[in-house]
Order: C-alpha cells, then sequence, then structure tokens
C-alpha cells in the first residue's frame, strides 16, 4: 500500500470517488496509485498535491530531512 497517497486523501477529508471526480479521472486509477500497482504522471502529482493540500515530497513519502540532502 502507498501510505502517503491514502494518508493525504484521508486528512483531506475525500474518498477515493471524490478524488476521481474532481480529477476527471476514474476511481480505478486513484485505487493503482494507492495499492502501489501505478503512480500518477508528474502532471497529475501536482494536481493531486493542490487538492489535498500537500507538497508533491509529501505524497511520495520523503521526509523533510530527506529533502535537505
Amino acid at each position: 500500500m502507498n501510505e502517503p497517497f491514502v494518508n493525504a486523501r484521508n486528512r483531506a477529508g475525500y474518498s477515493q470517488d471524490d478524488v476521481a471526480r474532481k480529477l476527471g479521472i476514474d476511481q480505478s486509477s486513484v485505487a493503482y496509485w494507492e495499492t502501489g500497482k501505478n503512480l500518477p504522471r508528474a502532471s497529475m502529482l501536482v494536481k493531486l498535491a493542490d487538492l489535498y493540500c500537500c507538497t508533491i515530497d509529501e505524497l511520495m513519502g520523503r521526509s523533510a530531512s530527506q529533502n535537505s540532502a
């Protein structure tokens, strides 16, 4: 499971279906990202980060200490 994706979505208060509707994609795409079967394209990462009010680094599971290296 891709926990950073799931955690960010849950913190934002969205269901997978909510995210899919807001981004104009299939719910299965969101499920694939969250199970680690697939990753979103870079352009979609930006949209997800904006939707979830977080950074792309947070979505990818990178901590602040990893960012400063």
